[in-house]
């Protein structure tokens, strides 16, 4: 029992001290916009958003492959998820994921994000309604996860995946992990969860669009005009996020059950703000959920997110599920997210 305690603590501490080493935060500078591959940032899961994005320490359906790796070690048999989401200006982003337990060994898990945009006409300065080309933007993200259960009360998760971004004639790739933790408290009911996402190499524009034809000497007369030279792209970081949360069940039995959970941010590329959310399950059927993101964050546009959700037995352990969620957006459009899933 001391041994597993000492792992434990030293996984906590690790993770904590692993962050605070990777990037040093300044809380009274913006740094919002100011890394690449922003699609990692959109939450996954219709269940989850619908509670507010307050999933970490909860994590316990496929959508864990985006807030916690650690959460599908919870998972008994297999599961998969397909979630869609309508965001702002016409994206749609895509969300795929699976799970399946290898008895004795842990749970694997992959999963695959991508945007869909419909493609655009190329614009320049000299043909502002069009050359008559066009031009097209894809995101996509791949990742295998590992978790397993040190203890029967702890776990601990791992999801290397591959990140590409491109944009016309223009393409950019990096790596990274996720890493998450949750642990099952003595307290009864209570739960803690902690994750890093996005830990990773940066990203850096590459392709035909940064040739381009140069007058390194416009003043000088009879030089050459046209010399053959490449735009120097810069490199950006991806959006890491810190984030620790606690779920706590208020009540269960065989007709209802009530889950409250509250998480805090601490992202490379924003304010630390603090999300919160509940569940309400009637017979193990029908869910009511509801929650309000980015508490504490001034001029944010994120807010109020409501959601319901049924689930149904099929036929033996398999269980159909469906979820909606409602995301209120201010003075954007508001976003919504349906999510279509099955254990087995």
């Amino acid at each position: 029992m001391k041994n597993q305690t000492f792992i434990i603590t030293a996984l906590l501490a690790g993770l904590i001290a692993g962050t605070a080493g990777a990037q040093t935060f300044k809380t009274n500078v913006s740094k919002k916009g100011a890394t690449a591959a922003s699609f990692l940032s959109v939450g996954q899961g219709a269940r989850s958003i619908a509670m507010g994005g307050a999933f970490v320490a909860v994590a316990d359906d496929p959508s864990a492959l985006y807030w916690n790796p650690a959460g599908i070690a919870d998972i008994p048999g297999g599961s998969a998820v397909i979630d869609h989401t309508e965001w702002f200006a016409g994206i749609g982003y895509d969300f795929v994921a699976g799970t399946f337990t290898v008895p004795g060994l842990g749970t694997l898990g992959v999963s695959f994000t991508t945007t869909t945009v419909d493609e655009m006409k190329v614009t320049t300065v000299e043909n502002p309604d069009g050359n008559g080309e066009m031009f097209g933007v894809s995101d996509v993200a791949f990742g295998v996860t590992y978790a397993m259960k040190l203890t029967d009360k702890f776990s601990i998760g791992f999801n290397p995946k591959v990140i590409h971004q491109r944009i016309w004639k223009m393409s950019a790739t990096a790596a990274a992990i996720d890493i998450g933790v949750k642990y099952v408290t003595p307290f009864d009911g209570i739960v803690l969860g902690m994750s890093i996402t996005n830990f990773g190499t940066k990203m850096q524009m590459a392709g035909n669009n940064a040739n381009i034809l140069h007058d390194p000497a416009p003043d000088d007369l009879g030089n050459n005009g046209r010399i053959p030279a490449s735009l120097s792209m810069g490199q950006w970081s991806l959006p890491l996020n810190f984030k620790v949360g606690v779920a706590y069940s208020v009540f269960r039995n065989e007709t209802h059950s009530l889950l409250v959970a509250v998480d805090a941010s601490h992202p490379s590329d924003d304010y630390e703000s603090v999300d919160v959310g509940g569940e309400y399950v009637f017979n193990e059927f029908l869910a009511l959920r509801g929650g309000y993101q980015s508490l504490f964050l001034d001029e944010e546009e994120r807010g109020m997110t409501l959601g319901v959700g049924v689930k149904q037995t099929l036929t033996g352990t398999v269980q159909f599920s469906f979820d909606y969620a409602y995301q209120d957006f201010g003075r954007l459009t508001n976003i919504q997210k349906f999510s279509v899933g099955i254990l087995f």
